[in-house]
């Protein structure tokens, strides 16, 4: 099976592909892929922000070597990248103060794999956590109470079957159907390593009694307990692996499967989260992703990723997550010109725009007859877990929280 190797925003190569999967993996806009003017069956591939791992298969494509195999490694580490996953899932896990579990792996498929088999596996030990679920059946015998509406509309007359409705105590539960969705979800993913796939399919096992989830279907909801708390890190880690970026399907007879994380979303969960939880507590109230309008007639929307209000309810200060400057040269122009609007909108005198680490400093810039100050920070994600933490304290002071850091 042909393995490409590509790295997150490294510059573009070439490497000889069928037409049919260069052609697959630029209408999925997995990379940047076009075919090479200057070598047939060339292809010049560029990855952008999505990382992780794809498969490429074209049966009867001529090609004999079977699937192609795409693998995009992030920039930043295998563990820190899991950090900034489990942290903006749920910021009180135990990926807090440690990292998430991803043994010696330095991919991210396989180490995706290993931190969501490792959890499932922590959240099983005791047994399959059972609950009440709302059930509606026709039985031969009262249970619950009886549908009176249901049993006339249904069984106008008839005395048997009775239509009933009771809560069933029961393993087939939202949490546990949300665990076998991902552990069947990785076992069909190309590059899980073998012992951890052995491990999943132990676990698919202990799960089999458990209804599957229909696949394209919203997840079942749960909410946090005290019952389920051993379950909460691997649901939230399931989440992941359920509502990533996943190419499945594809026209005729070309197949693509495989997982891909966005790290532009990654970092705008990870700063927004974070900010989010410094405020906690205090007087200061932060709203993600907030709607609001450009416009007087409320006909241009947009929505900041993060506004934060202050204790009489009025905005403070507006922030933009954006992961990677593409300019060499420095930030792009056009985030400036997006957070002044925003600024201009909602009446504040600043406005923050937050990038991972790059080529340029931390900048600032006073808007001409405006009086409309644009700061443009950066975060070092390579810093360790608290320190990164400590960034966004720091941060949250400078737009204007007075919290201590």
């Amino acid at each position: 099976m042909p393995v490409i190797e590509l790295v997150e925003h490294a510059p573009a190569t070439g490497h000889v592909l069928p037409d049919a999967v260069g052609r697959a993996l630029a209408a999925a806009r997995i990379v940047d892929a076009s075919p090479d003017p200057y070598a047939p069956g060339r292809w010049v591939l560029r990855a952008g922000s999505r990382v992780g791992a794809v498969s490429v298969d074209v049966p009867g494509g001529g090609s004999s070597s079977g699937p192609v195999t795409v693998r995009i490694t992030p920039k930043v580490p295998i563990a820190r990248l899991f950090f900034l996953l489990g942290y903006s899932l749920d910021p009180k896990g135990p990926w807090r103060d440690s990292q998430v579990d991803v043994g010696e792996h330095r991919e991210v498929l396989p180490g995706l794999a290993h931190a969501v088999e490792r959890q499932i596996d922590r959240a099983l030990r005791q047994g399959l956590l059972q609950g009440y679920r709302a059930t509606e059946e026709s039985a031969l015998v009262v249970r619950g109470r009886i549908r009176e509406a249901d049993q006339i509309r249904r069984r106008f007359g008839a005395t048997l079957p009775i239509e009933v409705a009771y809560d069933e105590f029961t393993t087939d539960i939202a949490e546990n159907r949300i665990l076998r969705a991902a552990v069947e979800r990785l076992l069909r993913l190309p590059g899980v390593p073998r012992e951890v796939r052995r491990r999943l399919l132990h676990q698919r096992a202990q799960l089999a009694d458990v209804t599957p989830l229909v696949p394209g279907q919203p997840l079942p909801s749960w909410q946090p307990s005290r019952l389920n708390s051993r379950y909460q890190p691997a649901l939230h880690l399931a989440r992941a692996v359920l509502n990533g970026f996943s190419p499945e399907h594809a026209p005729g007879d070309l197949r693509i499967d495989g997982f891909l994380f966005d790290m532009n979303r990654l970092f705008e969960d990870f700063v927004t989260v974070a900010l989010r939880e410094v405020l906690r507590g205090s007087e200061f109230t932060g709203a993600l992703q907030d709607p609001h309008h450009l416009d007087e007639d409320d006909a241009i929307r947009m929505k900041p990723d993060f506004v934060l209000y202050g204790p009489n309810g009025t905005p403070r200060a507006v922030a933009d997550a954006k992961y990677k400057a593409e300019k060499r040269e420095g930030y792009p122009d056009a985030d400036l010109y997006q957070m002044l609007a925003y600024c201009t909108a909602l009446g504040l005198p600043e406005g923050h725009l937050i990038y991972a680490k790059g080529n340029a400093p931390h900048a600032a810039h006073r808007v001409r007859h405006a009086g409309i100050a644009l700061h443009q920070h950066a975060l070092d994600l390579d810093r360790e877990p608290a320190a990164l933490l400590a960034d966004i304290a720091a941060l949250s002071q400078h737009m204007g929280a007075d919290l201590p850091v």
